[in-house]
């Protein structure tokens, strides 16, 4: 199968590419930084574009028969409109032409009130912080994306992972639509159950929750590994505009 996978450089996105490559597919890789991108291998294209330019992304999508989106940016106080602006356009550019798959990355803390995820320090104390504090830009801009998706007529499937964190595999990883009682997602997991989707119709149109048991980080380092990730993620861009 022919994908584009957009936010390819960040952290998720180069596992995804590396796994998408493994699987056989031919790989678009969007980054806005190209001379940068790790990876090399047959099957693989990768491309500079600006989400905010729909021409660009418009170029990228045509002949593709999935898109792939891992968009990143880092948490600010400012508005941010990376999620919802960037991922209309690939939303036209899809609708241009006739490509009709879209898995997306949003994130379980878009909807709080979905459900308990790890007592009462986390929901009560680190969840409220980020979410309405220091990532309340973020998520109101990711909630907009949600929307614009689940409205956009395509066959698309959202993905809500938990805490992100690195692991070496694939674990038993699980899935829900909506909701699922989990802390954390490995980064593998996540980039291996967007592949998933690909072959599956079981999620299309449908908002689906990812999490991983089998390994976890201790809270305090994956609050570190997410501060660290949002200030300097390689694919990340500042919240007003692609540079």
């Amino acid at each position: 199968m022919k994908i584009a996978v957009f936010g390819a450089n960040g952290p998720t996105g180069r596992i995804l590419t590396a796994q998408a490559l493994d699987a056989g597919h031919v790989v678009t890789a969007v980054t806005r930084r190209p001379h940068d991108f790790p990876l090399s291998a047959p099957g693989l294209r990768v491309v500079g574009a600006d989400v905010y330019n729909f021409d660009d992304l418009s170029a990228v999508v045509e002949g593709n028969d999935a898109v792939l989106s891992t968009l990143g940016v880092p948490y600010s106080r400012q508005p941010i409109t990376v999620y919802s602006v960037g991922t209309g356009n690939i939303i036209r550019a899809m609708g241009k032409h006739g490509v009709r798959r879209l898995v997306c990355v949003s994130s379980s803390a878009t909807d709080t009130t979905a459900g308990p995820h790890g007592g009462f320090l986390f929901d009560k104390v680190l969840q409220p912080l980020v979410t309405k504090l220091l990532g309340k830009t973020l998520y109101e801009d990711m909630r907009r994306m949600e929307t614009a998706v689940a409205a956009s007529g395509l066959d698309w499937t959202i993905m809500r992972p938990s805490g992100l964190f690195e692991t070496e595999s694939i674990t038993d990883y699980k899935m829900a639509v909506g909701y699922i009682n989990g802390i954390f997602t490995s980064r593998t997991d996540l980039a291996d159950s967007m592949l998933q989707q690909l072959t599956s119709d079981e999620f299309v149109r449908k908002t689906v929750a990812v999490a991983t048991f089998a390994q976890k980080p201790s809270l305090v380092q994956l609050l570190f590994r997410e501060a660290s990730s949002k200030k300097a993620a390689p694919d990340s861009v500042p919240a007003g505009k692609l540079s």
